[in-house]
């Protein structure tokens, strides 16, 4: 039970923020001025809305697009990521008090305006500013950058304007394309599930390389995705490339069977005297047809109740297969799975609701 009767915030516009447990105006949205704290503190609301073009005539302006992106995403935040939630949300006073707008939020109408302005031009300056807070996340520069490509479905319903079936997924959606560092996300490039799992991956890892090098020259980078980038071109340009590597899953083939069953063997044996789960790494030279050089290939030679479960990476990596060891069990078995699952779930990252592309893709 909460005995306290008041918690005092930091005053707004010279008035006092309190919240108060005795009635009155009741909210169920309170996590909001934490939120709020935090974009203060990061800046990146601001820093989009300053780069965003505003076509409408200042004199007709009630809400600035500063305060109708804090309403947005903030409402987003806690779950309504449907516009019309706005029509009732506008004249909730604590997401009044963390927009800093002392009066009727912006309608849904306004808000649909809003993104509608969306285009190439505003994807290009998010994904900039995106990047510049990457890039001030760090107090000393780094040694090592794993950036992890991962693709996953969209689900859309409806007519949005690029809409696809795709088989393997077996709904109408996109597959966008999301580049993370660890914890952070650099690209969130939305694309149609008609196009290839790897298109436009190359230049945009050249284009991270680039930018990443002119402030940290001697960083090391490492390409790290699953057999879907799996394209010899961009294995290629990374050689050519300082201090850039690859760790990419390779789908099984007779070859790699072959030139791999000495390790599936021994699982397989050490599997029937344990009757416990055996995992045997190594590794071998492999070259495919497209191929001008032999490259370096991770052999994870799994054995489990259901039987063999091999699987390979390719790299230019130099280091020991056990010490690549957790490298390649993550491209194998891709722990941004797990990642994309949550962002879809927790940051609604797969809403959809505009009949324009460009409109979705921030």
């Amino acid at each position: 039970m909460c005995n306290k009767k008041k918690i005092e915030l930091k005053a707004q516009n010279r008035k006092k923020v309190e919240i108060s447990f005795d009635g009155g105006d009741i909210t169920s949205d309170g996590g909001v001025l934490l939120l709020q704290k935090a974009d203060e503190r990061i800046g990146l609301i601001k820093q989009v809305a300053d780069r965003m073009k505003d076509p409408r005539r200042p004199a007709s302006c009630e809400h600035s697009v500063l305060h109708m992106l804090r309403q947005r995403v903030y409402g987003i935040a806690l779950g309504y990521e449907d516009l019309n939630d706005h029509d009732t949300l506008r004249n909730d006073l604590a997401i009044q008090t963390a927009v800093v707008q002392e009066k009727t939020l912006a309608s849904h109408s306004t808000l649909s305006r809003l993104e509608n302005w969306a285009d190439r031009d505003l994807a290009l300056q998010i994904h900039q500013v995106m990047f510049n807070q990457f890039i001030g996340s760090f107090k000393e520069a780094p040694t090592e950058l794993i950036l992890d490509f991962d693709a996953t479905d969209d689900v859309i319903h409806g007519n949005q304007e690029g809409a696809h079936f795709h088989g393997y997924y077996g709904n109408y959606c996109f597959l966008p394309l999301y580049v993370t560092c660890g914890d952070k996300l650099l690209v969130s490039y939305l694309r149609k599930s008609s196009e290839d799992q790897a298109k436009h991956v190359w230049a945009i890892f050249a284009i991270l390389v680039k930018e990443l090098k002119k402030v940290w020259p001697d960083v090391r980078i490492i390409f790290r995705g699953d057999s879907g980038f799996c394209r010899h071109k961009m294995f290629s340009w990374c050689e050519r490339q300082k201090n850039v590597f690859f760790v990419v899953g390779i789908a099984k083939n007779n070859r790699i069977l072959k030139d791999a069953d000495p390790m599936i063997c021994q699982a397989a044996m050490q599997f029937d005297h344990t009757q416990e789960k055996q995992r045997v790494f190594g590794e071998m030279t492999y070259k495919a047809e497209s191929w001008k050089r032999s490259r370096r290939v991770i052999v994870k030679a799994e054995h489990l109740e259901k039987g063999a479960n091999p699987r390979f990476v390719v790299t230019n990596l130099s280091h020991d297969p056990m010490v690549a060891k957790p490298a390649s069990s993550v491209a194998l078995k891709s722990r941004l799975h797990t990642d994309r699952i949550n962002s879809k779930s927790g940051f609604n990252w797969d809403k959809n609701g505009s009949g324009h592309g460009w409109n979705n893709s921030p």
